[in-house]
């Protein structure tokens, strides 16, 4: 064979893998043509159509003060079970699908807190026992309080 023989069975071997791929490509442009219009999003939409996505549906109205009881999704090793936290919803924060609740309860004599995000997946229920009445948005104070002291009056109108 000479060298000639070479480069032409070599760029006949180009033409076709080039050829092949062109026709690949065309398929695939197809194909994503008929079953959904390629939509640009810009990059706020898309955030927003993500975070509408996420968002639980089935949330009870949650007000500063009321005593609340959330089921969070503990996960041991392979096996998951949900842990009841139960207090009172001293603050809340940020909207949408960033919203908290902070629930202060008192365990063995010393305060807890934690924050629980409204919309995680961690969060399994929440469930409101009663109903506060106070008139503040952030139940801080309570921190100073001890005993009876921290009890918040009950609301029946809700």
């Amino acid at each position: 064979m000479t060298a000639d023989s070479k480069d032409t069975s070599m760029s006949e071997d180009n033409t076709e893998t080039a050829t092949a791929i062109e026709n690949s490509s065309a398929m695939v442009t197809d194909v994503t043509s008929k079953s959904a219009p390629n939509v640009r999003l810009s990059p706020d939409a898309l955030i927003k159509e993500f975070e509408a996505s996420q968002q639980k549906s089935d949330l009870n109205d949650i007000y500063v003060g009321d005593t609340v009881r959330v089921g969070v999704r503990i996960s041991e090793g392979n096996k998951e079970r949900i842990q009841p936290y139960e207090g009172v919803v001293i603050a809340k924060r940020h909207g949408g699908i960033h919203e908290t609740i902070t629930v202060r309860r008192i365990f063995q004599g010393i305060g807890v807190e934690r924050v629980f995000m409204l919309h995680s997946p961690q969060v399994a229920s929440i469930k409101v026992e009663r109903r506060g009445k106070v008139r503040r948005a952030k139940l801080f104070y309570l921190r100073e309080r001890v005993g009876k002291a921290t009890r918040v009056k009950q609301r029946f109108d809700r």
